[in-house]
Order: C-alpha cells, then structure tokens, then sequence
C-alpha cells in the first residue's frame, strides 16, 4: 500500500474491523462480535457483509489470512483467522489521525476543551 490517504476516509464498518484486529488475530463470528462491542452497537454486520468486506481488505493487503495452529487439528473445517498487516496498522493510524484532526476542529471553532 503506497498512499494510505487512498483509501480515507474509512466507512464505519471497515474502521471497526481494522481495529478488531489491531489488538491479535481473530476469526469471523470474533470480529463481529468485537465490531460490535467497539461501535457499542452501532455497528452490526451481516456475515455476508463482514465477509464482503475482510475479502476487499484482503485484496488491498490490508489483512491476511491463516488458519490457527490449534485449528488444524480440530474436526471439520478449520476456521480461517484474520490478521492486520503493516499497512493495515498504518491506515488505521492514518484514519486515527483523521478523525483526531476533525476533533480538534470541532473543539477550536467551539471553544470546547479536550476534557469534555
């Protein structure tokens, strides 16, 4: 990934996802759960969405697939974990970045401290 600026900025979704994964590898029914959990609702993805999603990020390099070491001894079809590259990392810093700049913005115009 040359330009992050490309790719911002990020939709909700693919934000959280991003940042499901900055903190290790999971898998699919993982990740919509912590989206979940990280967007205290607000974001709730279909499996087919999630999916559609975490192929397009996998295209971008933004994400890797794997199966688990522990996975591969389980029956059935082992499951595939997902996990941020370095160029993911640094486009959620990017976006990070973003997001903190229109903050900033927001508080300088309206004479809002950092503290609330």
């Amino acid at each position: 990934m040359g330009n992050s600026s490309e790719f911002l900025p990020l939709r909700e979704p693919t934000f959280f996802i991003l940042l499901s994964l900055a903190d290790g590898d999971k898998h699919g029914y993982a990740i919509l759960k912590d989206v979940e959990l990280l967007s205290q609702g607000r974001v709730q993805l279909s499996t087919s969405t999630l999916y559609e999603a975490l192929a397009r990020l996998l295209d971008q390099g933004l994400v890797i697939g794997a199966t688990s070491p522990t996975e591969a001894n389980h029956p059935g079809r082992p499951r595939k974990f997902y996990q941020l590259t370095h160029s993911g990392q640094q486009l959620l810093e990017a976006e990070f970045a973003r997001l903190l700049g229109l903050v900033q913005a927001v508080q300088r115009r309206l004479g809002l401290s950092g503290g609330g």
